[in-house]
């Protein structure tokens, strides 16, 4: 049997994921980057997009991420996202709801701090939009 990993996937409020893995494969800000057992020690930014958990050969589960910061060690890889959806469930209400949100912020934003939050609301309804068909 291959070498595990120990992979934790956490939004603000929950644990989504907590099991062995052969590899995760994390959208990290520099780039996606694979983390199995035996990786080099790692921190990384999240940016939105897709967390793809393999087993066997294969990718057995995709999850959306909003952002976040993530973790690898030796045997472990810790994803501490802003948001977390199943893939199964992005809808077009969700969308919907990150767009208003995202809207919201830009017509109120005023200080760097609020337009640079805006804009990172903007990216995750654009990156949740790409994932409904």
């Amino acid at each position: 049997m291959a070498d595990k990993i120990l992979f934790d996937l956490v939004s603000p409020t929950q644990l989504l994921v907590s099991r062995q893995v052969d590899m995760v494969v994390v959208p990290g800000e520099e780039g996606d980057f694979g983390a199995m057992a035996a990786h080099s020690p790692l921190i990384s930014a999240v940016r939105p997009g897709i967390i793809d958990i393999h087993d066997d050969g294969k990718v057995s589960e995709r999850i959306f991420v909003a952002g976040g910061f993530s973790e690898v060690t030796a045997d472990r890889v810790t994803v501490l996202a802003e948001e977390a959806y199943p893939l199964a469930d992005i809808t077009k209400d969700v969308v919907e709801k990150h767009f208003a949100a995202a809207k919201a912020a830009t017509d109120g934003a005023v200080s760097p701090f609020e337009k640079a939050t805006a804009q990172r609301l903007t990216a995750v309804a654009e990156a949740l939009q790409a994932l409904v068909h």
